[in-house]
């Protein structure tokens, strides 16, 4: 599982508790992964909705620009499933070469 697929995992991850908009999923990920671009993550949130993973939709303003939220789908909790379970396995195998 490269960096991409754990970005990808975390940001669904994020996903399972709430609908999110995307500046709160970065400020999240950059406490782990403090030297991905905000570019990175953003692309990756396009991916997930352009493949259905996620649904997109504007929240309401308050004075500000609207914010754009996302919303796991049932194809993305599917995907959140199959990667967690990628993720177990990597995790297992690394312990079984006594890497933790």
């Amino acid at each position: 599982m490269l960096k991409r697929d754990l970005l990808q995992l975390c940001l669904l991850h994020l996903l399972t508790g709430g609908d999110c908009y995307g500046y709160q999923m970065i400020s999240r990920l950059h406490d782990t992964f403090p030297d991905t671009a905000e570019s990175a993550i953003y692309a990756l949130l396009r991916d997930l909705a352009r493949h259905g993973l996620a649904e997109v939709y504007q929240g309401q303003t308050s004075g500000g620009p609207a914010r754009k939220y996302y919303r796991l789908t049932a194809a993305g909790e599917a995907m959140y499933q199959e990667l967690l379970t990628q993720w177990r396995q990597i995790q297992g195998s690394m312990r079984a070469l006594g890497l933790e």
